[in-house]
This record gives structure tokens, C-alpha cells and sequence, in this order.
């Protein structure tokens, strides 16, 4: 006898759904060629990898960017060379670096490639790989507000994104119809709004009464060999004015030490009241009553640690010359306060003008202006407040959107 059908072995069970494919892991490629270029590319690769946990990086980069996670085929000091003899007699190496690299990447396939600073290196391994199809983002405008505006349209061409660190940047390239997004300072990101003096000099074991004189020449030899005597002779001219004038002499590495321990020696402050440090030049801008230092990145730091100051600086009368003379420098301001708040909130002694007795008098002005330096305090916070964006994250925003248009 035949029993009944089984009504389920009649009706076809629908076979299980297929399993999404695999979503591609995203790489990163990234060369970074100095130490400040490595924090930078360190902050981007951990804000990258938080949102993108299995993500691969690798390049060029320092200790920051491989405690990050990057596989660094390279170390960023063998692209570290500064000065127009060593950038020659390096030439050959760094060209034969350039074109390995091409070769790595292309055949790596990242899903971008971010070149850090670095220009005179990156915008052209940029180029190269951005006819290749790989998308590009340069992190870090070359100061094209400053120097050679047209820069911007041959940027352009290497970069599909430029990250600017100033509000300034990306307007001078949308003239260009270069694609640069404002993203903030790092340094403005990891700087408190409001320092603490006290603890900065608890740290440096100085007097909470003392007056100080922070001295700042440069973190290179040839700035420290155009502009230490002069700074010096200024502060000694500042100490015999201010009874137990304390002066801070950061030094940024071992070569720098020994550069301006000469110098020292051979000045008038030399013995009692002067002390090089190893290092520390953010914790001797935030413990000082007054900053005499060299035009560059190190006056916004002093900005950020809400310090008045006077800015020096010097290059060879020629270059000076064959500067002006050719057009190049755009600006009329140098230190980046003045240049971000539109107009001179601190002395810039130039070329000429960049003598002891003028950087000393400039000084004593501040140490003997108490409300000068309290109507300051506000401008640099509010500059400072405006650079606080969370660069990292900015720039990760514009890497993400980046990739996402593929």
C-alpha cells in the first residue's frame, strides 16, 4: 500500500542566498620625508585604520608612521637632505628611490597614494603615478601664498587633492581650479588653547619668578651660522638691562648642540644665565616672558604657546638680491602670526634690519609692556582656535571621499 506524498519532497527548497562578495581591503600608500612629515602621515594612518580596521599601509615613513601600522618599504631619513650641495650629490640616489618606487606602488595598486610634504620629491612621483590612474593627494601645500603663486596650477597637475595646514591655501588654488581643501594645523590640534607656564617651567627646573628669554636661531646649521651670533648679542644686551635674565637656548639635535655651544661660548652671555637645552623648544616658548626666534615653522609654535616675539632671520645678501629682483616672494609679512592675522602682531627684523641692538630693543618692548602682551594673548587664541580642526580627521574625510569617487 502506498502511503501520501510528502508534500515538502514535492515543492523545491530555494537554494540559499549567495554571500556577498568580499569587500577589497583598502590600501594606503604614503611617503613622508622628514620628522614632521612622519607625525603627520603617523596621525592619518591611525584615523585611516580606525574606520578601516583591516586596512594595509605601506612606503615611506619614520618610527611615528610604522608604530602606526605602515609597512615602510623605506625610512623616511633617506629623503631627509637639505641644502643645494647635498641635494646635488644625492640626485642620482634619490631619482633611482623615485622610479623604484613608481614601479612598487603601481604594481602594489593602492587605492591612494598620499605624498607628505616633501615636495620637491613627492609632486613628481605624484604626477607620475596620477597618469598611471592612481588617485593622489598631496598633504601639506607648499607656501604658495608665499612664494610663486603659479605654483599651484603645475600642484594641480600631480595632486587630485592638496590638504593645506592654513585657511589661506585653498583659495589661492581654486584660482588655479586646483581641488585644496583645508583640513587645520596638527601642531595647533596637539597644543593646548591655554598653556600652563607653570608647569612648563616646573618641568625645566626654572623659577616660577624668573624672567626668561626663550632664543630660538633655527633648527639647521646654516640658520644657526647666519642668525646665532646676532641673536645672542641681543640677548646680552637684553640681560644687562633685566637683572638675572634667564636665557633658554633650545637645541633641535646633537649637531645643533654643538653648533651653538661655540656660539655661546664665544659671546657675551657666556658663564651664569644662559643654559642650552636638548630639545624642549616647545617647553622654553611656553615657560618664557619673551621669544626671539628665527622666521619659520617655530613662529607658530611660539603663537600657539601664546608667547610674544620678535622674529629674525637673514639669507645671503645675493639670494636677497635675485628674490626681489625676479619677483618671487609675494608677501610683505613673514612670520606666520602676522601672516595669519592679516597684519604685524609681532616685530619682523629682516635682512638689514635683523642687527642685536634692534632685535634687543624689540624685546625689552615686550618685557616692559605688560598690556601689550595681554592684548596679544587673545589675538594668537583665537588664531589658534581657528587652525584647531582635527587635522588628521579633515584629511582622512578627503582621503575617504577620494576613494569613494572610484
Amino acid at each position: 500500500m502506498n502511503s501520501a506524498p510528502d508534500p515538502a519532497a514535492t515543492v523545491d527548497t530555494p537554494a540559499p542566498a549567495a554571500a556577498p562578495p568580499a569587500r577589497p581591503v583598502p590600501r594606503f600608500a604614503l611617503v613622508a620625508g622628514e620628522a614632521s612629515g612622519d607625525q603627520l602621515g603617523a596621525g592619518l594612518i591611525r584615523e585611516l585604520r580606525q574606520r578601516h580596521p583591516h586596512a594595509l599601509f605601506a612606503g615611506v615613513g619614520g618610527d611615528a608612521m610604522r608604530a602606526a601600522g605602515l609597512d615602510a618599504w623605506h625610512d623616511a631619513s633617506e629623503l631627509a637632505v637639505m641644502g643645494l650641495s647635498e641635494v646635488l650629490s644625492h640626485l642620482p640616489r634619490l631619482l633611482m628611490l623615485r622610479a623604484a618606487l613608481r614601479r612598487r606602488i603601481l604594481a602594489w595598486r593602492p587605492d591612494a597614494f598620499i605624498g607628505i610634504d616633501a615636495p620637491d620629491f613627492n609632486l613628481g612621483l605624484e604626477r607620475m603615478l596620477r597618469l598611471r590612474g592612481v588617485r593622489t593627494v598631496h598633504y601639506v601645500s607648499p607656501s604658495v601664498w608665499a612664494w610663486r603663486r603659479g605654483r599651484a596650477r603645475s600642484i594641480g597637475r600631480s595632486a587630485d587633492r592638496v590638504l593645506c595646514l592654513f585657511p589661506m591655501e585653498p583659495e589661492i588654488y581654486a584660482g588655479y581650479g586646483v581641488d585644496a581643501r583645508f583640513v587645520g594645523h596638527p601642531m595647533a590640534d596637539a597644543m593646548p588653547l591655554d598653556p600652563d607656564r607653570r608647569a612648563a617651567r616646573a618641568r625645566l627646573d626654572v623659577a616660577r619668578d624668573a624672567t626668561v628669554l626663550a632664543v630660538l636661531p633655527g633648527s639647521r646649521l646654516g640658520e644657526i651660522g647666519r642668525l646665532a651670533e646676532v641673536f645672542l648679542e641681543a640677548a646680552a644686551l637684553v640681560a644687562a638691562e633685566v637683572p638675572g635674565l634667564l636665557v633658554l637656548v633650545p637645541a633641535a639635535d646633537a649637531r645643533c648642540a654643538e653648533a651653538l655651544r661655540a656660539r655661546i661660548a664665544a659671546s657675551p652671555l657666556r658663564g651664569a644665565g644662559v643654559r642650552l637645552l636638548d630639545g624642549q623648544a616647545r617647553e622654553a616658548m611656553v615657560a618664557a616672558d619673551a621669544v626671539l626666534l628665527a622666521s619659520g615653522t617655530a613662529t607658530l609654535e611660539g603663537m600657539l604657546a601664546k608667547r610674544p616675539m620678535v622674529v629674525g632671520y637673514r639669507v645671503a645678501r645675493a639670494t636677497s638680491i635675485l628674490v626681489r629682483a625676479l619677483g618671487l616672494l609675494k608677501i610683505e609679512r613673514y612670520a606666520l602670526p602676522n601672516v595669519l592675522a592679516g597684519e604685524e602682531l609681532v616685530p619682523e627684523l629682516m635682512q638689514e634690519r635683523c642687527t642685536a641692538p634692534d632685535l634687543a630693543a624689540a624685546v625689552l618692548g615686550w618685557l616692559r609692556d605688560p598690556r601689550a602682551v595681554a592684548a596679544l594673548e587673545p589675538r594668537f587664541r583665537q588664531i589658534h582656535a581657528t587652525l584647531r580642526r582635527d587635522a588628521s580627521a579633515r584629511a582622512a574625510d578627503v582621503v575617504e571621499a577620494l576613494v569613494a569617487r572610484r
